[in-house]
């Protein structure tokens, strides 16, 4: 069997890797420890993204006639390629964060959504909060008046009503010296 015949599978394996993707991130993976490497793929598998060390002739030729090969030139050394079919961004901010702790992984350069980014980009980019994280913001940002609210009527509630509320004794003891004044100059 010829050799371009046993590469053929990889290349399509990563080619069906890549087809839906919204983003590849390229990273160089030498001098991680297996503890770190281990640690690094439970992370990314975690978060649904797929983590593979290819040969770069192999992603070239995977990459050819999508967004991805604009990635080509950054192809040199060892290579690993991290792909996310859900969330855009979830690679360059796990990568970006565990490259903090582990000093030897050094990220090359990603496609996202069909944007070329260098190791600042995606720096840039890994401090955007998942989808997750910012829809709860948004839910959180909606509820607040809301139960500020609640808490405010449950407050007065408890209190015996408008009546009894400290507030509304001021404000009603503010009122009769207006009210008294307005009936002797009415007269």
């Amino acid at each position: 069997m010829a050799k371009v015949e046993l590469k053929q599978p990889i290349v399509q394996a990563i080619a069906e890797d890549v087809k839906d993707a919204t983003s590849v991130v390229l990273v160089d993976y030498r001098g991680l420890t297996v503890a770190e490497d281990t640690a690094l793929r439970k992370e990314l598998r975690d978060a649904g993204i797929i983590y593979k060390v290819c040969k770069n002739t192999m992603m070239k030729r995977a990459f050819e006639g999508t967004d991805f090969a604009q990635l080509d030139e950054h192809l040199e050394g060892p290579s690993a390629i991290a792909i996310s079919k859900d969330d855009a961004t979830a690679p360059a901010r796990i990568l970006c964060k565990f490259a903090k702790n582990a000093k030897a992984l050094e990220l090359k350069a990603g496609v996202i959504e069909g944007t070329v980014y260098d190791v600042d980009g995606l720096t840039e980019l890994s401090k955007i909060p998942s989808r997750e994280e910012l829809l709860s913001k948004l839910l959180g940002s909606l509820q607040s008046p809301i139960t500020n609210l609640a808490r405010v009527l449950n407050q007065i509630a408890e209190q015996g009503g408008a009546e009894n509320c400290e507030a509304a004794k001021e404000d009603a003891a503010e009122e009769a010296p207006a009210e008294e004044a307005a009936e002797t100059t009415a007269e």
